[in-house]
């Protein structure tokens, strides 16, 4: 006698339910519709979310199951990613999409100096629901603070008038300056050292003599010599790849958006050097998702560069961030590159041993490549005898912010004087960030002090990305601190407690009306000795040293 059917005599009781969310045929053919011919691999994730996100407007559940589908990812992996990064919007079954325009106001610190709080009210109540109005960290565009982006369009001295006319004309394209195109940039003599090396007329170990003979350190914040770094990567195992950190999200810094905007091929030919040097047969751009006109502008030189045949037997990326700032720490980079949330890596292994997919991985910043041609051309004396130029990013009370270069040394009062046409009417300095949020505040009585790598440290300061945001004498010192606290607590990744917990217990005990010093000091060595990596280790540095130095502007 057989057993009996145990599902067919009591239907129901245990016959088999699918769980969880199913795929909708109707979404997996617009995702597949979408996707058309891209490729399916999973470390396209954000590049496919984009795809979704701009052409929807937000990410829908039953879009994200099909996306995981399509892609043979969990629902979670895909769910989780979507949701760690700002600029994607995703939104539940019974949930309402967002409005089919937003504009973000950029609440960075110069924004903020500038009144980008009066301009979020006025846009809030001007706009109407039909278009959503919400905060965003630093956009790059401290230059032209207060600040906001319509779509993806930047809109630079941003007021009420100007926002509402790019909003009537739905102004959802990025504006485009005019730049250095590749005709005009090969017309004055670019590429002709990519060509020389690629033809075997220069010897690597020559290059790499003149760039490490000039001193070029990595301009992206750490200011690791440029030549070393490359070194590590001559013995490691081929394949090799390289990756271009285009993700600057410090607020004060735009060096980077000035150096792709106007001149990219200075970054392209410098990347492409490089590549050569330490034979790298993959590059990898990482461009912040804020960058939207320049965005434009890298597919469209790069595709002339490989259609011109000068990319050799390298293969040019372009990727596109979504909005985290952790992910310009070099290994939350890579996790992104790699299509997944942008969580920082314990290290050992570094890039170089095992970085992106695992291989030996490369990685410099944009201002670095920049310089190369200028160096291999010139000779690395010429580039020392010069001052060691660099950009550094002006912004705050002066009549002319901006980028500017100036030597490597130049001091804060010089950088107001001599290149930002003094401070603005009616102000007075009383203290600036060497270094963005992360570097820091020193006093006035320290204008003086040269501001490049290593001159700064015994004031528990560092020069860093070289954002030099200036503080006047109309600036509530105590809310600047705030802000730049607040901006770490935002865009903590949450992967370590001292960092996640730290920023959030450190802006708690900012709201008070007296500083405790003593634990707000203990706190801050916490955070220091524990966390993963640099943003945890240098969140507090704006109490600390403003405790320091301006103690008295914060009663």
């Amino acid at each position: 006698m057989s057993a009996p059917d145990t599902m067919n005599s009591r239907p129901g009781k245990f016959r088999a339910f699918p769980k969880g969310r199913q795929v909708d045929v109707g979404a997996l053919e617009e995702i597949r519709a979408l996707l058309a011919d891209r490729a399916r691999h999973s470390h396209l994730l954000i590049e496919h979310l984009h795809l979704v996100q701009d052409h929807y407007g937000h990410i829908s559940a039953r879009h994200l199951a099909a996306l995981a589908e399509e892609l043979k990812l969990s629902q979670v992996e895909v769910y989780e990613v979507a949701t760690f990064y700002a600029h994607f919007d995703v939104i539940r079954e019974n949930d309402s999409p967002p409005p089919a325009l937003t504009v973000r106001v950029c609440d960075g610190i110069a924004c903020e100096l500038a009144g980008a709080n009066g301009l979020m009210d006025a846009l809030t109540q001007g706009l109407g629901d039909a278009v959503r109005v919400i905060p965003t960290p630093c956009i790059g565009a401290c230059d032209q603070a207060p600040a906001a982006v319509v779509g993806q369009n930047r809109i630079l001295a941003a007021d009420l008038a100007t926002v509402s006319a790019a909003v009537k004309a739905n102004a959802i394209d990025p504006q485009i300056a005019a730049y250095v195109d590749y005709d005009a940039y090969v017309a004055e003599g670019g590429y002709r050292v990519l060509k020389s090396c690629l033809a075997g007329e220069r010897d690597r170990d020559d290059v790499l003599s003149e760039v490490e003979n000039s001193g070029l350190r990595g301009l992206g914040g750490a200011g690791f010599p440029v030549a070393r770094k490359w070194r590590f990567m001559l013995d490691a195992p081929h394949p090799r790849l390289m990756a271009i950190n285009a993700d600057e999200g410090e607020p004060g810094t735009y060096k980077d958006r000035h150096c792709l905007e106007t001149d990219p091929h200075r970054v392209i030919e410098g990347a492409l050097i490089a590549a050569w040097i330490i034979e790298a047969n993959e590059i990898y751009i990482y461009l912040r998702d804020e960058y939207a006109a320049i965005r434009h502008i890298l597919q469209t030189e790069i595709d002339r560069v490989v259609a011109a045949g000068l990319n050799g037997n390298v293969t040019l990326h372009l990727r596109r961030g979504a909005g985290a700032y952790i992910c310009g720490e070099e290994s939350a980079l890579l996790e992104s590159l790699e299509g997944k949330r942008g969580l920082p890596r314990n290290r050992p292994p570094y890039p170089a041993q095992s970085g992106l997919f695992e291989r030996p991985t490369l990685i410099n910043n944009v201002e670095s490549m920049f310089w190369l041609r200028r160096i291999i051309e010139g000779g690395a004396e010429a580039y020392q005898e010069s001052g060691r130029p660099h950009f550094y990013s002006l912004s705050g009370p002066v009549n002319d912010p901006g980028v500017k270069l100036a030597p490597a040394g130049v001091t804060v009062r010089q950088l107001i004087d001599d290149y930002g046409g003094g401070m603005a009417p009616g102000h007075t300095l009383k203290a600036y960030l060497p270094g963005g949020a992360s570097g820091g505040i020193l006093p006035a009585s320290l204008a003086d002090l040269p501001l490049d790598f290593g001159s700064l440290e015994e004031y528990g300061c560092f020069v860093g990305s070289a954002a030099v945001v200036v503080i006047s004498d109309h600036d509530d010192l105590a809310d600047v601190v705030r802000n730049l606290v607040r901006f770490f607590e935002d865009e903590s990744c949450g992967q370590c407690t001292p960092c996640r917990a730290g920023c959030e217990k450190l802006s708690i005990l900012l709201k008070e009306p007296h500083w405790d010093e003593d634990l707000i000091g203990e706190l801050a060595s916490v955070m220091t000795e524990a966390s993963i990596c640099g943003l945890g280790q240098a969140a507090a540095n704006p109490v600390i040293s403003a405790l320091r130095f301006l103690k008295d502007e914060l009663a």
